[in-house]
């Protein structure tokens, strides 16, 4: 079937920050380019750190290579768009581009939630089973790992999508948000938007709780093995490692399952508009800052390749 045939609408209008003064919408264009900027440049450096850099070669560095790679794909889906309505008074979207959004926004959503439970899962290894932790996370391991992560986010992102444009478009266009998200979507259309909403809600139960049960098992595991052990000092150098990607689900997890999780009656522009503020840039930002400041090798591995750039430029010179 075509969508696109049986609808009236072709393109949608994201109301996003519209009705903002003039003033507002620079200062927030400003901003947001700021955080952009940041969470590009940090994501991009641990990408090249721990592609690059052989001390950085345990699975752990592998996993986050991959995250900050997903990171990238998911700002750079819906923040740059941001950034020109800010600026242009055109807020309109074809329908072919809020499909494509959309889909991105999924399969790389999907993508991260599941490569954070197989994070959780190394960290379990690495802790409860160190003598067999090289072993069980092998390269190829872990390679296998983050190619399920996105296989099934690229699926899932299909079924999604699906789910969201079933039903022809034909009443108001506009899109109370700065980026086509599909339960604001779904209540454009024209038919009965419950069955799409409910299935989107079942996926996100599975999506998002599949590997959270993953996540609480192994930090379960992890706390056991942490009380188990007679110093105290090791007990907090081996939580410290842990620390990290807890913050980074918690971030994340709260965002997306407010978003997705919520009866659509709690919901409105000024609580969405926070919360998918939160998942698609903050988060994003704040991953490789939390990494990189709680972690002495990865600031290492920093100082490393930003004393690399300064030698190279300096020879240049």
């Amino acid at each position: 079937m075509d969508i696109r045939n049986e609808s009236t609408v072709t393109e949608f209008v994201l109301v996003g920050f519209e009705q903002s003064s003039p003033s507002t919408r620079a200062l927030l264009f400003a901003l947001f380019l700021a955080l952009y900027s940041l969470a590009m440049a940090m994501n991009g450096l641990i990408i090249f750190i721990t592609w690059t850099d052989p001390r950085l070669s345990s699975p752990v560095y592998f996993f986050l290579g991959h995250l900050s790679f997903l990171d990238v794909c998911f700002i750079t889906t819906t923040i740059p768009q941001m950034l020109i309505h800010l600026v242009v008074m055109n807020h309109t979207l074809a329908f072919a581009s809020c499909l494509a959004q959309m889909y991105l926004v999924f399969g790389v959503g999907v993508a991260e939630c599941i490569l954070l439970a197989f994070m959780a899962y190394d960290r379990y290894v690495a802790i409860c089973h160190p003598l067999n932790y090289a072993q069980i996370m092998s390269r190829q391991v872990c390679v296998r790992l983050v190619s399920t992560a996105w296989f099934f986010g690229l699926i899932n992102g299909i079924l999604l999508d699906y789910m969201t444009f079933r039903g022809p478009f034909c009443k108001d266009n506009h899109i109370e948000n700065f980026f086509c998200e599909a339960p604001i979507v779904i209540t454009l259309s024209c038919g009965d938007p419950q069955f799409s909403l409910k299935m989107i809600f079942a996926d996100a139960i599975v999506v998002l709780l599949s590997p959270m049960v993953l996540i609480v098992i192994s930090y379960a595991r992890i706390l056991t093995s942490i009380l188990g052990r007679a110093s105290s000092s090791g007990r907090g150098k081996t939580f410290s490692t842990c620390a990290s990607h807890l913050t980074v689900v918690i971030f994340f997890y709260t965002s997306a399952m407010f978003s997705y999780m919520n009866p659509r009656s709690t919901h409105g522009p000024d609580k969405d508009k926070p919360f998918s503020l939160l998942y698609t840039i903050i988060t994003p930002m704040c991953n490789p800052i939390i990494y990189s400041f709680r972690n002495k090798e990865m600031k290492g591995a920093m100082v490393r390749a930003l004393g690399r750039s300064s030698l190279a430029q300096a020879r240049s010179v």
